[in-house]
C-alpha cells in the first residue's frame, strides 16, 4: 500500500508547492505558479478546495477518482485522504487552491455550520462541474480572501475572510442544487435502481442476515456517497433516504402481515427487525392500526 502523508498545516501545504505562507491559518493559491509536485496520497487534515482547470491529472479521492472533463471543484475535509496515484513524474498543479485550518473557523458561524455543507462528504462522481460564470464568481471569492492575506492582518482580518468563504460555501450549495436540475434524467436512473435494489432486498436472505436495509448500504451499492445520495433522494421524492427506505418496509410488511401462515414476530424477523415490538411500532406508527389489527380488519 502506498505511503499516506499528513498535511498538518496550511504552511506545509504551500511548501509542498512552493509558495509562500502569508497566513498561518489560510491560503489561496493560484496553481499555475506552483512547483512541480511528486504524486503521493495525503491525509489532509485542513479544509481543502481545488478549482481544477478542464484535462488536468486524475485526482484519486479515497478509493476512486474524480472526473476533470470540465472545470471542477473538489472539496475535502479533514480526515480525509486525497492525492494522486503514485508514479516516478511530477506533476505540474493547475487551477486554484483554496486550503484553510480548522482553527481559523473554530467558535465561528461557519465554525458551527460547517458539518452542514454535505458536498465535503461526497464521492468522485459527485464533484461540482461549474459554468464560466459560475467560475468567475468562485474566482471572485478566492480573490477576496488573497486580497486580506496580502493586506496587513488587523482585527478585521479574520472576520472578512471567514465571512468570505462562508459566501463562497453558500454559492456553491446553489451550485449544486442547480447541477441535480441539470442532472435529471440521471437522478431518475438512480432512484430506479433504489427501488429494485429494495425489491430485490426483500425477497433475498439479506434481512435476516444484514437486518433492515440503511441508507449507507443502499448507497455504496449505487455507488454514491450517503451524503449525496441522501440530497438526490430529498429533491427528487421531498422524502429523505430513510424515509424512502421505511415506506419500502411498510409496503412490504403490509402484504407479509396477511400471510396468516405466520405470527407477527416471524413476519417481523424475517424483515430484519431485531425485535418485535419495533416492527409493530413502526407500522402502527404508519399504518395507524397494529399490525394484528390490520391482519384481522383485511
Amino acid at each position: 500500500m502506498d505511503k499516506i502523508r499528513k498535511i498538518e498545516s496550511v504552511a506545509q501545504f504551500n511548501t509542498q508547492r512552493g509558495q509562500q505562507t502569508l497566513h498561518p491559518l489560510v491560503s489561496v493559491l493560484d496553481q499555475s505558479k506552483s512547483t512541480p509536485i511528486h504524486p503521493t496520497r495525503q491525509l489532509s487534515e485542513l479544509y481543502i478546495i481545488f478549482l481544477k482547470d478542464a484535462h488536468c491529472s486524475p485526482l484519486t479521492y479515497g478509493r476512486n477518482q474524480y472526473d476533470y472533463q470540465d472545470e471542477t471543484l473538489l472539496f475535502i475535509a479533514p480526515g480525509q485522504v486525497f492525492g494522486f496515484d503514485e508514479h516516478e513524474e511530477t506533476l505540474q498543479p493547475n487551477g486554484w487552491a483554496l486550503a484553510f485550518h480548522p482553527d481559523l473557523i473554530r467558535g465561528t458561524s461557519l465554525g458551527r455550520h460547517i458539518k452542514d455543507y454535505n458536498f465535503f462528504g461526497y464521492d468522485i462522481n459527485e464533484a461540482l462541474h461549474i459554468s464560466g460564470r459560475e467560475r468567475q464568481i468562485v474566482l471572485e471569492c478566492f480573490q477576496k480572501v488573497q486580497y486580506e492575506l496580502e493586506h496587513a492582518i488587523d482585527k478585521h482580518s479574520r472576520t472578512l475572510m471567514v465571512s468570505t468563504i462562508e459566501l463562497f460555501l453558500n454559492y456553491c450549495v446553489r451550485f449544486y442544487d442547480r447541477q441535480f436540475i441539470t442532472r435529471e434524467h440521471l437522478n431518475k436512473d438512480v432512484l430506479i435502481r433504489f427501488e429494485e435494489l429494495l425489491d430485490t432486498y426483500f425477497v433475498s436472505d439479506k434481512p435476516h442476515v444484514l437486518g433492515l436495509p440503511s441508507v449507507s448500504y443502499c448507497a455504496d451499492q449505487l455507488n454514491l456517497s450517503a451524503n449525496y445520495f441522501g440530497e438526490l433522494v430529498k429533491k427528487e421524492t421531498g422524502k429523505s433516504a430513510q424515509e424512502y427506505i421505511q415506506a419500502k418496509v411498510i409496503e412490504v410488511a403490509k402484504e407479509k402481515v396477511l400471510d396468516t401462515g405466520k405470527s407477527i414476530s416471524e413476519i417481523a424477523y424475517e424483515m430484519g427487525f431485531k425485535y418485535p415490538q419495533h416492527f409493530t411500532r413502526l407500522f402502527k406508527q404508519h399504518v395507524g392500526q397494529s399490525p394484528n389489527t390490520y391482519r384481522l380488519l383485511n
